[in-house]
C-alpha cells in the first residue's frame, strides 16, 4: 500500500464506488461528492479547492434587509417577474456607480442567480435569427454554461482566448462570427478559471464585432470588481469595472451576487439588458413568443415559464446590499481582497514545490492574485494530475472541462482553503514533490 497522506486504499475504494468514467475527466459537483465521501470516510479534511464558492460571511446588510422583509410578509406574496421596482432602479443605479454605464430600471432584472440569467439568455438569444443558433464561448469558462446548452440542445463552439489575445482577437472572432451562425458569445472577465482580465482595447475588438454580426455580448461579471490591481470600490468615481458595455449597446451583463457580496445561498443575481437591445425587434422571436421585442420576449417568454421570477426576501437583501454600495456605506471591494491575498500565498506554495503556474500573463503583463489561480506539474496532465491529487488530500478540477487548451493544467479555488491549513497544504505539496521528482 502507497503511503499517502489520506489511506490510500480507502480512498480507491471510495473512487471505484463512485463509478466515475475518470475522476480527472468528472464535473464540479461529481468531484465535491467524492470528495465529501471520502472525507466522511476517512475523517480526513482536504484542502478543497474544487468548488468557486464564497469562503467569507454573508453581506450582513443583505442579511438583516432579507430578515426585514420576511418579518413584513413577503414570503406570502409573488414577486413581479421582473423584479421588485425598488431593486430594479438601485440595480440601474448601481451599473451607472460602477460600471458608469445607462440603463433604464425596465431592463435590469433580478434573476436566480446568474445560472438563470445565462440559461434565460442562451435560450431567447439562440431563437432571434433564423440560422443564427450557435452560441460563441470565449474560453476558458464555466463548465456549467456548456451543460446548459446540451440540456437545451443548443449549439455552440469555442476557443482559447489565451492563444489570441490583443489584436490576435479581432482575427480569430472575424474567423468565427463571419460564418453567419452565431447568436451570441460569452465570456467571463475576470476569467473563471484563468482570472486573465480583458484590456480596453480588447473590449473594443469584441464590441465591434458584435455590431458587426449583429452578436449579442454575454458578459459574465460573477467577479465583479475583483481584479485588485485596480481600485474599482469607489461609487461614481474612475476607475469603473471595465466591461464591453462602453463600446456597444449589443450587450448582457449578468453581475452575481454570489462572490462579490457573498451572498451565494439565496440565489439572487442580476440580468441587465442595454436600453437598445430591450425594445430591439426580432421577428424570428415570434417563432416561439408572443412578441418579437426582445425584452417582452425574455420576461414573459423565458424568465416567466423557468421560475416566475426569483425569491421575494432575496430581492430585498440585494436591494440593501445595492443601496449601501450606492451610497458608499458598504465597501465590497474591500470585504472580497482576502482573496487575492491568500492567493499569494497559495501560488508561492505551489511553485516553490515544484508546480507551474499555467495562466500566468494577462496580455504581457503578469496575472493577478485573485478567487482562481492555475497550476500544472511536470509529467502529468491535468487529468492525471487530479486523480493523484486525491491520494495526497488535496481536490480541484481538470483545466480541460473548461474550454481551455492547456490540458495540462488545474483550475484551484482559494475561496474555501483557510488559512491556518497553509501549512498543511504545504506538507502535502512537500510530500507530493518528494513522491514525484522532476527529472
Amino acid at each position: 500500500m502507497k503511503d499517502t497522506p489520506i489511506n490510500y486504499e480507502i480512498v480507491k475504494t471510495k473512487i471505484e464506488e463512485s463509478k466515475l468514467p475518470s475522476v480527472g475527466k468528472a464535473s464540479i459537483r461529481e468531484i465535491k461528492r467524492l470528495i465529501d465521501n471520502i472525507e466522511k470516510a476517512t475523517g480526513d479534511k482536504y484542502i478543497r479547492m474544487e468548488m468557486g464558492v464564497p469562503g467569507l460571511p454573508p453581506s450582513q446588510v443583505g442579511v438583516e434587509a432579507e430578515i426585514e422583509a420576511l418579518k413584513k410578509g413577503v414570503a406570502a406574496i409573488y414577486p413581479d417577474i421582473d423584479g421588485i421596482p425598488p431593486l430594479k432602479s438601485e440595480i440601474s443605479r448601481f451599473v451607472k456607480m460602477f460600471i458608469n454605464i445607462d440603463v433604464d430600471p425596465v431592463g435590469c432584472i433580478p434573476t436566480v442567480g446568474s445560472m438563470q440569467g445565462s440559461f434565460a439568455s442562451f435560450l431567447t438569444c439562440n431563437r432571434m435569427t433564423e440560422g443564427k443558433d450557435t452560441t460563441l464561448f470565449i474560453d476558458p469558462g464555466f463548465p456549467v454554461h456548456k451543460q446548459q446548452h446540451t440540456l437545451l440542445g443548443l449549439k455552440y463552439e469555442s476557443f482559447d482566448v489565451y492563444n489570441y489575445r490583443g489584436e490576435a482577437l479581432k482575427a480569430k472572432l472575424e474567423e468565427v462570427l463571419s460564418k453567419g451562425n452565431i447568436s451570441c458569445m460569452l465570456y467571463s472577465n475576470p476569467n473563471n478559471p484563468s482570472w486573465i482580465c480583458f484590456t480596453e482595447s480588447e473590449l473594443q475588438i469584441i464590441a465591434e464585432m458584435a455590431d458587426k454580426y449583429d452578436v449579442v455580448v454575454m458578459e459574465d461579471l460573477a467577479y465583479f470588481g475583483m481584479d485588485f490591481r485596480k481600485d474599482y470600490s469607489v461609487p461614481g468615481q474612475a476607475p469603473y469595472q471595465p466591461s464591453v458595455a462602453h463600446y456597444t449597446d449589443n450587450y448582457i451583463l449578468m453581475i452575481s451576487s454570489s462572490k462579490a457580496f457573498s451572498y451565494a445561498g439565496q440565489r439572487v443575481g442580476m440580468m441587465v439588458i442595454s436600453n437598445k437591445l430591450f425594445n430591439a425587434s426580432y421577428p424570428g422571436l415570434q417563432r416561439f413568443y408572443n412578441s418579437d421585442i426582445f425584452g417582452r420576449a425574455m420576461i414573459f417568454g423565458t424568465i416567466y415559464p423557468l421560475s416566475s421570477g426569483t425569491s421575494h426576501s432575496a430581492q430585498y437583501a440585494l436591494l440593501g446590499i445595492l443601496k449601501a454600495a450606492n451610497e458608499g456605506k458598504l465597501n465590497f471591494v474591500e470585504d472580497v481582497k482576502e482573496y487575492g491575498e491568500k492567493a499569494k500565498i497559495m501560488k508561492k506554495l505551489f511553485t516553490e514545490n515544484g508546480f507551474i503556474i499555467v495562466y500566468d500573463q494577462d496580455d504581457g503583463v503578469p496575472i493577478a492574485d485573485g478567487f482562481y489561480f492555475t497550476i500544472s506539474y511536470p509529467g502529468f496532465s491535468g487529468v492525471e494530475l487530479i486523480e493523484e491529487f486525491i491520494f495526497y488530500g488535496i481536490s480541484a478540477i481538470s483545466l480541460s472541462i473548461t474550454g481551455s487548451s492547456r490540458s495540462e493544467g488545474l483550475r484551484a479555488c482559494v475561496s474555501l482553503v483557510k488559512r491556518e491549513q497553509f501549512p498543511i497544504l504545504e506538507s502535502r505539496l512537500r510530500q507530493f514533490h518528494l513522491d514525484h521528482p522532476v527529472s
